[in-house]
C-alpha cells in the first residue's frame, strides 16, 4: 500500500501509482523459477536472513529519502521491484526451511496454518492500517515496516536447530555464494525440468495447480469487476467486500485444526475429492455473487472462496513438505506458484475488460457460468477416467506396490496357500509363503523372501534381494 500511495502523493498521477504497484507484482512472474533453483542449493535460513536484511535496507533508504525530501519516482520503482524479488526468494525459503526441519505432522500443520493466516490478516487488517499510518505521515509506514523486518531478522537469527541456537553473521552471504558456485556447469533449463518432472510425478500436486490457477483467475477477476463500480458504493461497503477474502482466509486457517482431527486423512492422504469439493464450493460462492445483486453478496463470495482457498493452501503445502523430494522441493514450489500467481496477474485485465464490455451484472454472471462449465467438465472427465481405470484393471507387467497383510496362522490340517500374480510383485518386508507362489512378471523383495515348499514360475526375470 505504501509505495503506490507515496507515488501518488509525489506525482499526483494515478498512472504513476499504478506503475509502482506493477513493480511490486512483476517480480514473481520473472523470478519464481530462478529463485526455486537458488533455494534448492542454499541453506534456506541463510536466504531468509539475507532477504530480510536487504528488504530492511531498501525500506530504510525510502524512509530517509522521504524525511530528507529527496524521494523520487525512480527510487520508488526500483525499491518496489527489488522488494518484490526478495519476497519471492523469502516465500520459497520459508517453506523449504520447514521441509529441512524434522517436525511432527501435527506441529507442521500448526506452523503452516499460522503461516497461511499471516497474509490473510495482512489483507484484511494491514491495508487499512497502512492507509492510516500514511495519513499520519508519508514516512511512517516505512518506519514501521523497517521495525517489522528487524524483528524478523532477530527471530530468524535466534532460531534453534537440533537443540542448538544458530547465530550467523557473514555466514548467509558465504552460503549464498557457495550455492551459486554449485550451479556452475548445470543449465537453468535442466534445473527447472527436474522440478517440473517431480511435480508431474504427484497427481495431487498438478491437479491442485490447475484448480488453484482457475480459482485465482476467477476470484481476482471478480474483485476487479467489483472495483469498477466501487465509486457508486459507500466506502464502508467497499472496505468490507475487499477485506472479506482475508477474513475468510483467517477462518479457513482456524478451521483446519478441528477438521484435521475429525478427518486425519485430509492431510496424510489428500486426494482429488478434496480438490473437487473446493471447486464446487467455489461454484456455489460465484452463484451467490451472480444472483445476489448486493455488495454483501460479493462479500459472502469472498469469505467462502477465501476460506476454502486457505484450507487448500495448507493441505497443498503440507503435501509438498512431506512428500516431495527435499533436493527439488523449492523448484516444485516455484513451478506451482508461477502458474497460480500468473493467474492473479492476468485477472486484473480480464475483469476490467468484462466489466467495461458487458456491465457489472452480465460480467459477473458470465464469469460464474464459465466457472460452472469448468467444474462440470473437470468432474465428468475425472469420472470417465476413474471408470476406465476400474474397467481396464491393472496393466500386465506394470510395476505396482502390493501391500501384503500378515498371514493368518495355519492349523495343521489346513491346506497350503497358493498365491498368483500376473504383474510384478513388490514387497518391502519379508515375503513368506507356505504353499505355492506363481508370478508371470517380476518378483521384487527388499528383504529376504522365505518360503516353505515354494515353487516360483514366472515368465520374466527373477529379481530377489534375499534367499529363495
Amino acid at each position: 500500500m505504501a509505495y503506490p500511495l507515496l507515488a501518488l502523493a509525489l506525482t499526483g498521477s494515478p498512472l504513476e501509482a499504478g506503475w509502482t504497484g506493477f513493480a511490486l507484482t512483476l517480480p514473481p512472474l520473472l523470478f519464481y523459477l530462478p529463485a526455486g533453483v537458488l533455494t534448492d542449493r542454499v541453506d534456506p535460513r541463510s536466504l531468509i536472513l539475507f532477504t530480510e536484511t536487504a528488504r530492511a535496507l531498501i525500506v530504510a533508504s525510502v524512509f530517509l529519502a522521504v524525511v530528507l525530501d529527496g524521494a523520487t519516482l525512480a527510487h520508488l520503482l526500483v525499491g518496489a521491484f527489488l522488494e518484490g524479488v526478495l519476497w519471492v526468494v523469502h516465500s520459497l525459503s520459508e517453506t523449504a526451511l520447514l521441509g529441512a526441519a524434522t517436525v511432527s505432522r501435527t506441529h507442521l500443520t500448526k506452523v503452516l496454518a499460522r503461516s497461511e493466516t499471516s497474509p490473510h490478516i495482512a489483507v484484511s487488517v494491514g491495508r487499512p492500517i497502512g492507509g492510516i499510518l500514511f495519513g499520519l505521515g508519508q514516512a511512517v509506514p516505512f518506519l514501521v515496516n523497517g521495525a517489522l523486518f528487524l524483528t524478523s531478522i532477530l527471530s530468524t537469527r535466534a532460531m534453534s536447530c537440533g537443540g542448538r541456537t544458530r547465530r550467523r553473521r557473514m555466514g548467509s552471504l558465504k552460503a549464498i555464494a557457495g550455492g551459486m558456485r554449485g550451479l556452475a556447469g548445470r543449465s537453468f533449463r535442466q534445473e527447472i525440468s527436474e522440478g517440473a518432472r517431480e511435480l508431474m510425478r504427484h497427481p495431487f500436486l498438478w491437479q491442485a495447480m490447475g484448480l488453484t490457477t482457475v480459482t485465482n483467475l476467477a476470484v481476482n477477476a471478480l474483485i476487479m469487476i467489483f472495483i469498477t463500480v466501487a465509486a457508486t458504493r459507500s466506502p464502508l461497503e467497499v472496505g468490507v467486500v475487499l477485506a472479506a477474502g482475508g477474513m475468510g482466509g483467517v477462518l479457513g486457517s482456524a478451521l483446519l485444526a478441528p477438521i484435521s482431527r475429525r478427518r486425519p486423512g485430509l492431510l496424510s492422504r489428500p486426494g482429488s475429492g478434496l480438490l473437487f469439493a473446493q471447486l464446487w464450493i467455489g461454484v456455489a460462492a460465484f452463484c451467490v455473487a451472480a444472483f445476489g445483486g448486493h455488495p454483501l453478496a460479493f462479500g459472502l463470495t469472498m469469505v467462502l472462496t477465501g476460506c476454502t482457498g486457505a484450507l487448500g493452501n495448507v493441505v497443498i503445502r503440507t503435501y509438498e513438505v512431506q512428500r516431495v523430494q527435499r533436493s527439488v522441493l523449492a523448484r516444485v514450489m516455484s513451478v506451482h506458484r508461477l502458474m497460480t500467481h500468473g493467474a492473479v496477474c492476468a485477472a486484473a485485465p480480464l475483469g476490467g475488460f468484462l466489466a467495461s464490455a458487458y456491465g457489472l451484472q452480465t460480467a459477473v454472471r458470465g464469469l460464474s457460468a464459465a466457472v460452472l462449465l469448468i467444474a462440470v467438465v473437470a468432474s465428468l472427465l475425472a469420472l470417465v477416467l476413474r471408470r476406465r481405470r476400474a474397467v481396464a484393471g491393472p496393466v500386465p507387467g506394470r510395476r505396482r506396490a502390493v501391500a501384503i497383510p500378515p498371514a493368518p496362522a495355519l492349523a495343521p490340517h489346513d491346506p497350503p496357500i497358493a498365491a498368483t500374480t500376473t504383474g510384478e510383485l513388490h514387497a518391502t518386508g519379508e515375503l513368506h509363503a507356505t504353499g505355492e507362489l506363481h508370478a508371470t512378471g517380476e518378483l521384487h523383495a527388499t528383504a529376504a523372501p522365505a518360503a516353505s515348499g515354494l515353487r516360483r514360475e514366472h515368465g520374466g526375470r527373477p529379481v530377489a534381494a534375499g534367499r529363495t
